[in-house]
């Protein structure tokens, strides 16, 4: 699985990176943010797996889903 963090070090961006971590999943942070622009991204954090991009909202619910 890979997991990649859009970031802009924004209050929400670190709670999110805090939560990956605190369930043990690995991830990696971008804060590339053309990149971001260029897929379309309206705010941050977005969280990818495998090519699926979640919202904050949706990406705490799949952390929080997830076995820790």
């Amino acid at each position: 699985m890979k997991v990649t963090l859009f970031s802009t070090n924004c209050p929400r961006c670190k709670v999110l990176a805090q939560k990956l971590t605190d369930k043990g999943i690995e991830f990696s942070i971008s804060e590339d943010v053309d990149e971001m622009i260029r897929r379309g991204f309206m705010s941050a954090p977005v969280l990818d797996v495998d090519g699926k991009s979640m919202n904050f909202i949706d990406a705490v619910n799949w952390v929080d889903g997830r076995e820790g």
